[in-house]
Formats: C-alpha cells, sequence, structure tokens
C-alpha cells in the first residue's frame, strides 16, 4: 500500500520529485570532484616533495659508526632506515629515518638522538612533507597552514553542497505533514510513515547519487589532463596522474546517502511528535507564532514590505539552511580569492622582486667541491657577463660578550634579539656562521667593490642582525653585529666544538655579495676566498656537496639573450659534470604559466561555487513559493493585484539575497585584515590589486539567479486556480 502510495505521489508532484532528483545529483556530482580534485592535488603535492626532497620523515646526523643502523631499526615506531650518501662523508653520517606511524615523528626523534648520544641539533625534520600530511611541531608557535586552509574551504564547500539535498528534502516533506496526518487519523503508525518517507527518498536519490558520483570522477581526470595540457613544458614540474582512492568514493556515497535518510528522518520524526488532529490543521501554510512589525522594511516599501517580513520570519528556520548553504559559498569564493591575490604580493616581494637585480644564469653543479672546479677562466671569460662561483659551509663563531656593537647593546643584548638562536657560556657566545666559499678572482672583484684589501688569508663578516624588535621580516632593518675594531674571529666545526681555528677579518661590511641567497637573522656570515678555505678546511670541515655558478648580466637582456648566455655555460659544463640550470626570464614566465593555471583551477572552483549556491537558491525559492500558494491565493481572494504580488517577490528576493552578501563582507574584511597583519604586508598594496570584480560578478549572479527563481514561481502562482490552491492538499 505504503509502495503505491510512494509511486502515486512522485507521480503527481513532478516538479517536487525532480528537484529532490535535481538536487541529489548535483550534490553527489559536485561532492565527488571536489574531493576528487582535492585529494589529487594532495598527492600531487606529496609527490612534488618527494621527489625535490626526498621521501624521508626524521634525519640525524653524527660521527658514529654504520653499524648504528641496527640500533636506529630496532627502535619502536622505525619504519626503514637508510643511510644518506649524498650527505654523509668519511667524517658524518647521515641516516634518513621513516615511522610507522608519522605523527610521532616529533616526540620519538629526540629519544633516538637521546639513544645515540647526539644534539638535539643533530636531528633535522622533513617539515614540508610533514605539513602535507598535517603534523606539525608542537613547539612551532606558526606552523604551515596553506593545506589547512584548502581544508577547511573543502569542509565548507562540502557543508554547502550537503545542504542542498537537506533543503529540497525538508521543503517537500513539510508541505505534507496535513497528507500524514489524515493518514494518521485512519490509523497509520508513525513507524509505517517514516518508512514510507524512507522509502520515497531511496527511490529518489539512490541513482542519482550513484550517477553524480561517477561523472565527478570523470570530471576529475578530464580537469587533471587539462592543467597537464597548460602546464606543458613548464621546467622543473611534473605530470600530474590521475588517482583515486577507494575511501574518497566511499566517503562520497556515504556523506550523500546518510544526507538524504537524515533529511528524510527529520520531517518524519517531527511528524510522529504531533497528534492526528494537530496535523490535520497544518495546511502546509507558513504560520508566523508572534507577529512582530518589520519596520526598515514596512518603512521602505509599505504594506508590501510588511507582508514580505512577515513571511521572511515565517520561513525563519526552512530559511536558515538556505542562508548558511549560499553564505557559505559565498565566503569560500571570497576567501580563496583574497588568499591567493595576498599570496601572490607576498611572492613578488620575497622572491622576483628581492632577487630580479642579482642574478640572470645559475647553475647548481651537483656533487663538485669548488675546489676541484677547474673551469673559472672560461666561465669568467664569457661576454658582457659578471660571474661568481661559490659553495657553502657551515660554521660556529665564539665571540666575547663585550664584542657585540653599542647598536645592538641598546636594544637589550643578543639574547633579546636572538633569542634560542645564540647560547652563552663563560661570557662568550657561540652562534651560528655561515662560510660562503667564492673562487679567488671574485672574491677579489667583491673587496674592491667594498674598499677592502684582499690579502691570501682572512674573511669579510656580513656585520649585521635583523633589528626585530623595531622592523618586521618584511621590511627588515639591520643594526651592526659587531663593533668595529675585531681583527679576529674564532671559527668552530658545527659536529666538533673543540676543533677551532681564528681567521683574521679582512673588513666589516654590511653590503653581502651579489649573490642569489639568503642568509639568517642572526647569523655571523663569513665570505672567503677559495684559498683562505683551503687554509681552514680540515679544521671547519667538509663544505655542502654543491657549488653553484651565478651570472649577471651587464645590461638588461631577452629571454632570447640570456637564452644564449645558458647555452655557452652549458656548453662549459656539459659532458664534465651534473648540473642543473635556471633562467631567471624563463623562470618568471614559468611562475607566470602555474599562475595562469592556478587561476584557471580557482576560476573553476569559483565558478563551481557560483552553481552551488545557485542551485541552492533554485531548490529552495521554489520549494517555498509552491508552499505558499494558499497564502498568496487568499491575498488575492481579498483583491490584491498581481503588481503587489510581485512587489512582495521583490522585496524577499533582494533579502535572501542580500542577507549572505551582509554575513560575508564583516568575516572577509577580518580575514583579510589579519592575513595582511600576519604577513606585513602594506594594506593599500592588497587594495590596488583586490579581486572586485569577480566578487561583483558573483554578488550580481546571487541577485539575478534568485530573482529569476522567484520570476518562475511567481509566475505559477499568478496562474493557479483560486479555489484548487485552497482545497488541494497537493503542493505540486
Amino acid at each position: 500500500m505504503w509502495k503505491d502510495y510512494s509511486i502515486g505521489f512522485i507521480k503527481k508532484n513532478r516538479a517536487s520529485s525532480l528537484s529532490v532528483l535535481a538536487a541529489a545529483f548535483i550534490s553527489a556530482l559536485f561532492l565527488s570532484l571536489l574531493c576528487g580534485l582535492f585529494y589529487n592535488f594532495w598527492n600531487y603535492e606529496i609527490e612534488s616533495i618527494t621527489l625535490e626532497e626526498g621521501n624521508w620523515q626524521g634525519r640525524i646526523a653524527g660521527t658514529f659508526e654504520k653499524d648504528v643502523m641496527s640500533d636506529i631499526e630496532n627502535f619502536a615506531n622505525v619504519k626503514t632506515a637508510v643511510i644518506n650518501e649524498q650527505l654523509s662523508d668519511g667524517q658524518t653520517l647521515v641516516v634518513d629515518i621513516c615511522f610507522d606511524n608519522m605523527r610521532t615523528v616529533y616526540q620519538d626523534m629526540p629519544l633516538i638522538a637521546e639513544q645515540l648520544g647526539v644534539l638535539d641539533s643533530a636531528v633535522s625534520y622533513h617539515e614540508s612533507l610533514l605539513s602535507g600530511y598535517f603534523i606539525h611541531d608542537p613547539q612551532d608557535t606558526n606552523p604551515p597552514l596553506l593545506m589547512a586552509f584548502y581544508f577547511f574551504v573543502l569542509l565548507m564547500v562540502s557543508a554547502s553542497l550537503i545542504l542542498i539535498i537537506h533543503n529540497s528534502f525538508s521543503v517537500s516533506m513539510n508541505a505534507r505533514v496535513h497528507q500524514f496526518g489524515i493518514f494518521s487519523s485512519i490509523g497509520a503508525t508513525p513507524g509505517q510513515i517514516r518508512a514510507c518517507l524512507l522509502q520515497e527518498a531511496m527511490f529518489l536519490c539512490v541513482i542519482p547519487i550513484l550517477l553524480g558520483s561517477f561523472i565527478g570522477i570523470a570530471l576529475t581526470l578530464g580537469i587533471i589532463q587539462v592543467v597537464n595540457i597548460l602546464a606543458d613544458g613548464i621546467i622543473g614540474r611534473h605530470e600530474a596522474v590521475f588517482t583515486y582512492h577507494p575511501f574518497v568514493f566511499a566517503i562520497t556515497i556515504l556523506v550523500s546517502l546518510l544526507t538524504v535518510l537524515i533529511s528524510a528522518w527529520l520531517p518524519a520524526r517531527k511528524l510522529s511528535t504531533l497528534t492526528p488532529l494537530e496535523a490535520i490543521k497544518n495546511t502546509g501554510e507558513l504560520q508566523l507564532k508572534r507577529r512582530k512589525k518589520s519596520r526598515i522594511l514596512a518603512f521602505l516599501f509599505g504594506i508590501e514590505g510588511e507582508l514580505a517580513g512577515n513571511a521572511l520570519k515565517a520561513q525563519k528556520k526552512s530559511l536558515r539552511t538556505s542562508t548558511l548553504s549560499l553564505t557559505l559559498s559565498f565566503l569560500s569564493f571570497a576567501l580563496m580569492l583574497c588568499f591567493f591575490t595576498l599570496s601572490g604580493i607576498s611572492t613578488n616581494h620575497t622572491y622576483f622582486e628581492r632577487y630580479q637585480d642579482t642574478w640572470d644564469v645559475m647553475a647548481t653543479i651537483e656533487n663538485t667541491s669548488i675546489e676541484d672546479f677547474a673551469y673559472e677562466d672560461k666561465i669568467h671569460a664569457l661576454d658582457d657577463t659578471d660571474s661568481v662561483i661559490y659553495q657553502k659551509a657551515n660554521a660556529l663563531c665564539s665571540i666575547s660578550t663585550d664584542a657585540i656593537s653599542e647598536e645592538l647593546k641598546s636594544l637589550g643584548g643578543l639574547e633579546t634579539i636572538a633569542g634560542s638562536d645564540v647560547s652563552t657560556a663563560d661570557g662568550f657566545y657561540t652562534i651560528q656562521a655561515p662560510v660562503v666559499i667564492m673562487d679567488d678572482s671574485s672574491f677579489a672583484k667583491y673587496c674592491e667593490q667594498i674598499g677592502v684589501t684582499s690579502l691570501e688569508n682572512g674573511s669579510v663578516v656580513l656585520n649585521r642582525i635583523w633589528d626585530s624588535i623595531n622592523s618586521n621580516f618584511r621590511y627588515k632593518e639591520y643594526v651592526p653585529f659587531l663593533s668595529e675594531n675585531q681583527d679576529t674571529l674564532i671559527l668552530q666545526n658545527q659536529e666538533d666544538t673543540a676543533a677551532t681555528v681564528t681567521i683574521p677579518v679582512l673588513g666589516l661590511t654590511q653590503a653581502p655579495p651579489v649573490l642569489k641567497e639568503e642568509y639568517d637573522n642572526y647569523a655571523l656570515v663569513q665570505f672567503v676566498s677559495l684559498s683562505t678555505w683551503k687554509q681552514i678546511q680540515k679544521t671547519i670541515g667538509t663544505a655542502e656537496p654543491d657549488t653553484y655558478i651565478r651570472m649577471l648580466s651587464e645590461k638588461e637582456r631577452t629571454l632570447t639573450e640570456l637564452s644564449t648566455i645558458e647555452t655557452a655555460l652549458t656548453n662549459v659544463l656539459d659532458h664534465k659534470f651534473t648540473f642543473e640550470v635556471e633562467n631567471r626570464i624563463q623562470e618568471k614566465i614559468d611562475n607566470e604559466n602555474m599562475l595562469d593555471g592556478y587561476k584557471l583551477i580557482i576560476g573553476a572552483l569559483c565558478a563551481l561555487l557560483a552553481f552551488i549556491g545557485i542551485a541552492n537558491v533554485f531548490s529552495n525559492t521554489l520549494g517555498f513559493i509552491r508552499q505558499r500558494k494558499r497564502e498568496f491565493a487568499r491575498y488575492m481572494s481579498i483583491g490584491m493585484t498581481p503588481d503587489s504580488m510581485r512587489k512582495i517577490f521583490i522585496i524577499e528576493a533582494l533579502v535572501i539575497a542580500g542577507r549572505p552578501i551582509l554575513i560575508t563582507f564583516p568575516i572577509t574584511v577580518l580575514f583579510v585584515g589579519f592575513m595582511i597583519t600576519a604577513s606585513y604586508l602594506n594594506p593599500m598594496e592588497f587594495l590596488a590589486v583586490v579581486p572586485i570584480a569577480p566578487i561583483v560578478i558573483f554578488i550580481v549572479a546571487i541577485w539575478a539567479f534568485v530573482a529569476l527563481a522567484y520570476f518562475l514561481g511567481g509566475k505559477q502562482i499568478l496562474k493557479c486556480n483560486l479555489v484548487e490552491a485552497l482545497q488541494s492538499d497537493y503542493m505540486g
């Protein structure tokens, strides 16, 4: 009997049934698409990090023997331990470690270091990889939040999609309270009514949910292929490969089906609490429990404004989910646009503007020390270019507490500025002292530029420290690190602090050589010639494995001209070394291509968000108008003109479309303000490129489609038969 009734109701109420079918299909499709894109984006980021930096989670370095590997492998939770041959040398062994449960890496690595008898400073973490799995250092007060932001946006959009299904059911089923009250009065039990509603829900939604999920997977595959085509030719990018985990599909189907069941169960549960008489008296009309004047709407629009305000208040509970869904869609859209705009400003500050006059072509010669590189003359002889060949090493520096500058003392001393980055013992500071080893001719040229006499033995010290009290990281100001009367410095081996060497100070400067390098804020950087390095190398230890060549054109060059320099450099290095060459202009073009790809993806997501909001508007607005046929029929029976009814529709559309915008605007402003403050950007920089156009287009689309939904619904009402509207139990 109930099966026949459900089939009959679906056939007689095609509009209502199609609304539920469309809501289920659209929600499942876009939920599947979003989950698929997010999973593939996350997987691509993990692959990129693994290819570029290696698949390790923790790393430990020390002077222990190779038999220590068995001790590490036997440590609880260690999955694999592998010697990193590239970073290890005759004195230091570097071990890359992976864990069965990587979430305990920040607890386990210090324990392993303690067991092996090495300092915590010998331990390092693969932070970029771990953050991809939402694992952060518990001591880090500012963990990376990019992936968490994407996940947050995904949850908001998913919630909006889920609400589309819920709204379609709530509108359709709440309109049938009167019908089920009649059934209850003739003996139907609450359990039978609930079973009928759930039966209808599953009958209507199972096929659309499955179909939408599979189409969403196909669209994910198509979008990835399009991205690969657009990003083809970008140097250093690996091709994205479509992947889809069964867990993602299960989550999509489960969430969609649970939403359908819950959406059908809630009105059924409500019915079970009503007596048959209460249900029969419920005609499906909107009821206002306590009449309250809508002063603003009444003042602006008169009696029509008052009626529209009462109708909106009567629909308050029903419209709550609609408002929330549309607000989430618009909020996600606005936040995403603002986030990427701020990110682009920050990237421009920290990279392209910073290094545009520093290098034109860069070569990284892998696993080659500068002393083994015998082609300096050929590199320096390349036409119209200034070139520097250099390598980097790490050391410590021990200085007296009295050796710091008066400016630094006035700020509270080194401990106040650098905090835990320095240590103090027996009247001496121990600080990081990175060493930049330059070929002899480049070092001599640098010394000439800063007015220092170039000797065979000695270092030029970058005598500056970031004034973190009076400036921020975006616009750094520096003060002198050491007093001017320093003739020598004591450098220490980073692994064996007892191994020291006294090195003459050729000069103190705040102008580093023009290199594509960023130096630590609180380190005392040393610039030395290759000749000097050969004298101190045995004490300080082995330098980093790679050697770098920086080439800067003496005039402005085009991409073709820089490509010629790149080719000439490649010809010198070819067949002799393993190397990578970068071209500044080409890298900028590649970056712009990547940004265009991001914009395409963001644009597609924005269109998706707009469609989600629009679909929800139609689902709710058309449903509410069908539910209100009796209300408008009563208005018409007492002489209300079609023009007055149209005015009511317009007022309601203005409020429904305007409310999400009014809610979103202050939240977006607060978010942008927080991001600008956190990144220390000038607000005027953001205001100059604020994405006004797409936001305005989104707002106009909201207004237009809400108006269209009311137009279509109002057209149905104005054509309805007064007698049928007041008598019929079917609201479709």
